[in-house]
């Protein structure tokens, strides 16, 4: 087989964020090129010398579940980073905005009874989102050299988040309309901001983990 067969088969034996897998897939290659044109100096044609390279570099097989790995644990951290920083932020952001809107006291006055104790779930639920993922961060980079399964991580921490993202969505939306929330928010342009911002964030939320669940099913030996 030559460099280029090889190469393709390896890419097609992956999945994992493009960047991620582009950087592995091109790193093979130039470690194939290297090694061919050591045996190439040696006298080889170079035809042969692919050959012999490839050889040496092993069947796709037992290369490529080394190489899954690191990309699902490269797709974990992403999830996990994005947790840590948007689930925070846009809890501490709300905070804010509730701060400081409404001004009339009196729409306070008139929340449900219920109101408090959902606003404080959420705000348990996020917190424990934003903790996982921070957790998960650092198991996969600092402490990658003693999780020898990372796509079992990465795939808790997915599962969380399709779990958490309805619950969470409900919960907002209970807060926000079914207390019929406090006049002139739809004026209010902080709130309106961060009420188109925070869907966008749970879309990206969403997107990563349903990528880590596909990529952390793909099959490797234990």
């Amino acid at each position: 087989m030559l460099i280029d067969d090889y190469v393709a088969g390896l890419h097609r034996a992956l999945d994992g964020p493009s960047g991620a897998k582009r950087d592995l897939v091109v790193e093979a290659r130039d470690s194939l090129a290297d090694t061919a044109e050591a045996y190439e100096e040696g006298g080889l044609a170079r035809a042969e010398a692919e050959r012999l390279a490839v050889a040496e570099f092993g069947e796709v097989a037992e290369i490529a579940p080394g190489y899954q790995r690191e990309l699902t644990a490269t797709a974990g951290r992403r999830l996990a980073a994005l947790l840590f920083v948007s689930v925070p932020l846009t809890t501490l952001l709300w905070s804010l905005v509730w701060a400081f809107f409404p001004v009339n006291a009196a729409d306070w006055a008139q929340r449900p009874d219920w109101f408090l104790l959902v606003a404080r779930l959420l705000d348990l639920f996020q917190l424990a989102t934003g903790v996982l993922g921070g957790l998960t961060l650092l198991a996969l980079t600092w402490g990658a050299r003693w999780v020898r399964r990372p796509e079992r991580l990465t795939r808790v921490l997915a599962l969380w988040v399709w779990a958490m993202l309805p619950v969470t969505l409900l919960f907002s939306l209970a807060l926000q309309y079914g207390s019929h929330g406090p006049t002139g928010f739809s004026g209010y342009l902080p709130g309106v901001l961060l009420s188109l911002t925070t869907p966008l964030l749970n879309g990206l939320q969403l997107y990563g983990a349903a990528r880590c669940l596909r990529i952390s099913r793909r099959p490797l030996p234990a």
